[in-house]
């Protein structure tokens, strides 16, 4: 891209970072592209304006958002397989795409990579149509996710305090849900509290959720939570809200697969898309899509 070209950011005012930044993160972009030589017109956007505007900005062949994971998956699906570049301001609360891309928490270096980097083709997940990012699930976690949007909603507590109550909900309903499975290889019965799907490899280490050496292998990683006590369910809620997992303790390996047929007993399934909670038409019907997504990283 040109130096001095004018560049539009799209940010999600409501991401993590970006909310704590305040009234000052417009004059922050700013600074941190004029760093790099470049003009910013940074437009602040309500989480359910993303999609359009990305669709919008994709005409000029590369899109530059700010915000977490939740809204790169937005973008993701709002980008679809026209070809246009995705670039990313990681202003969310967690992170992980950008993380696993190796794209800087520092805003200046993440900026002028964004301005000026090259674009590399990685897999997305893709259910009945809805792509995502990094991972979807069943179970134990949009039921807690939900208890705590609620929460928050009616008493406007920070996300953390509002943690607190979703775990208690959830230890206290237990939900266990009884599913049919298909990795390719037929279908089997499961019963899990929780099921989980990646968008390709995460390393089973101890101490934060899974991080992925490649965004390229061209499969999805499956997992089920592994039983537990109440006790035991209780400290798991806790720890997944604040993406702190034991891959090695808390989840079953079921296999990787390059599709994935999900069915329960309903009509419908709650399942949490990059911690977006959605509601989707049984069966589920996975696939990881390989080279989707155009992404700017080093």
């Amino acid at each position: 891209m040109t130096t001095g070209k004018t560049l539009t950011i799209l940010v999600n005012a409501a991401g993590g970072k970006a909310m704590a930044a305040g009234d000052g993160l417009v004059g922050i972009l700013e600074r941190a592209f004029a760093a790099s030589g470049h003009r910013a017109d940074v437009r602040l956007l309500r989480g359910d304006a993303m999609a359009e505007a990305v669709a919008g900005a994709a005409r000029a062949g590369r899109v530059i958002v700010a915000g977490g994971d939740g809204t790169m998956a937005c973008a993701a699906q709002a980008l679809g397989d026209g070809g246009a570049e995705l670039a990313l301001l990681p202003l969310g609360t967690l992170n992980h795409l950008a993380r696993d891309l190796g794209i800087p928490d520092d805003l200046n270096a993440a900026a002028s990579l964004a301005a000026t980097g090259t674009a590399v083709a990685i897999d997305v997940g893709e259910v009945n149509g809805r792509r995502f990012v990094n991972n979807a699930s069943i179970g134990l976690y949009p039921f807690m996710v939900r208890q705590r949007d609620g929460v928050r909603k009616r008493k406007h507590w920070p996300k953390w305090l509002a943690t607190i109550p979703a775990a208690w909900a959830a230890l206290a309903r237990l939900p266990h849900h009884r599913l049919r499975i298909d990795l390719g290889t037929g279908e089997r019965d499961l019963v899990t509290p929780m099921l989980f799907v990646g968008n390709n490899r995460y390393t089973l280490e101890g101490g934060e959720i899974g991080s992925r050496a490649r965004l390229t292998d061209g499969l999805l990683s499956v997992y089920a939570l592994a039983p537990h006590s109440r006790a035991a369910l209780l400290w798991f809620a806790l720890r997944t809200l604040f993406g702190r997992i034991d891959w090695k303790t808390d989840f079953i390996v079921l296999g990787e697969c390059a599709s994935l047929t999900v069915r329960s007993a309903g009509a419908s399934i709650e399942l949490a898309l990059d911690g977006e909670v959605i509601r989707l038409e049984s069966p589920l019907r996975f696939r990881i899509r390989a080279g989707a997504l155009h992404v700017v990283a080093p």
